[in-house]
């Protein structure tokens, strides 16, 4: 598949691993255009069976995505306020990202306010740049929510009380504190964290397909389910894995190799 004619980012795949760079001057505003470039990108990803990983970074060493755009927001109907049975645009862009079958990485190395937040805890994985990166969600300030899943995904991160700061206090969260509450995962000085993430987004790519598909969907079970449902799921899952060629393959080449000998296990 041709990972073309991108406009707000650019787009490349190698090694199993896709990389898109935003790259949306001068903000890296998430505005329509935006929006709707992510649902390409998250399909894409989703069809190409060559990729693996997708990585995504931006153009501008201060801005991840400053936060949504505002006349955006402001263009937005108010003459509905009642709860609806399916979820917004950008909620379903956004849920349809996170559930997206391969490995999702952010690299985060400058301000990441609002909806650029929100789309960063729709991540697998997020990594931040120490004395770079600032997280935030500003919109109680302006009289409104988050309102791209902030208020459903950072409580699952930080905890209620730490997500509150957050969300009432409208100040910036720098990337220590992000790494510290679990807003991110790890926060590394900007000299390693390249070497990091490229690491990591290698080694995943190395596994099957099937295999870190499977394994997001017995991940997320454990979020939305009671232990003994998510064991069961996880049992399944395990099973649909195992029944897999390139499992059974892989299992036996270990085998083969010397596993399960002290001088395999300890080398």
């Amino acid at each position: 598949m041709s990972f073309d004619s991108y406009r707000l980012m650019r787009v490349s795949v190698s090694s199993g691993i896709c990389r898109a760079t935003i790259d949306n001057p001068p903000l890296n505003l998430l505005d329509l255009r935006f929006a709707d470039e992510i649902v390409r990108l998250t399909r894409e990803v989703a069809a190409d069976d060559d990729v693996r990983v997708l990585v995504v970074d931006s153009a501008d060493p201060e801005f991840f995505i400053a936060h949504a755009d505002v006349g955006m927001i402001l263009d937005l109907p108010t003459d509905d306020i009642g709860l609806h049975d399916e979820l917004s645009y950008f909620h379903a862009v956004m849920e349809e990202f996170r559930a997206l079958p391969k490995a999702t990485i952010a690299v985060i190395e400058g301000i990441c306010r609002g909806g650029g937040s929100e789309w960063a805890m729709a991540f697998d994985m997020r990594y931040a740049a120490l004395g770079k990166a600032v997280f935030g969600q500003p919109e109680v300030a302006m009289g409104i929510i988050p309102g791209g899943g902030g208020t459903q995904r950072l409580p699952r991160l930080v905890g209620r009380g730490r997500a509150l700061e957050v969300i009432l206090g409208c100040r910036d969260v720098d990337a220590a504190t992000a790494e510290a509450w679990g807003y991110v995962d790890r926060a590394l000085p900007p000299d390693k964290l390249w070497r990091f993430v490229d690491k990591l987004a290698a080694r995943i790519a190395s596994a099957p397909q099937s295999a870190i598909a499977a394994a997001k969907r017995a991940v997320d079970a454990a979020l939305s389910n009671d232990l003994p449902t998510g064991l069961r799921i996880e049992d399944q899952l395990f099973r649909e894995a195992l029944a897999q060629p390139v499992a059974r393959e892989r299992l036996q080449a270990i085998i083969d190799a010397g596993a399960q000998t002290r001088e395999f296990e300890l080398g």
